[in-house]
């Protein structure tokens, strides 16, 4: 299990995030955003948080990685 974050502090609605994952995606806002089963993504004090057990853990990583303001985190959970 993986957790991907969103500073939506740091996110500048670049997008290059959107090519790399399907998962995210503009909002309202004009900011990332990540769109998946209700149940997965939650919405925090500055933060988009998801959490998968999926294998699309490289894609998160890449659009992690093409992000230019450092704004999205992947990282692995505990099955506790």
């Amino acid at each position: 299990m993986y957790r991907v974050a969103i500073d939506t502090d740091a996110c500048d609605g670049i997008f290059a995030c959107l090519t790399r994952d399907g998962r995210f995606a503009e909002a309202e806002d004009g900011l990332a955003t990540i769109e998946a089963d209700a149940g997965n993504v939650r919405r925090e004090e500055g933060r988009v948080v998801a959490e998968f057990d999926d294998d699309r853990r490289a894609d998160a990583e890449q659009a992690a990685a093409a992000c230019p303001p450092n704004a999205i985190s992947v990282e692995e959970v505990s099955d506790e």
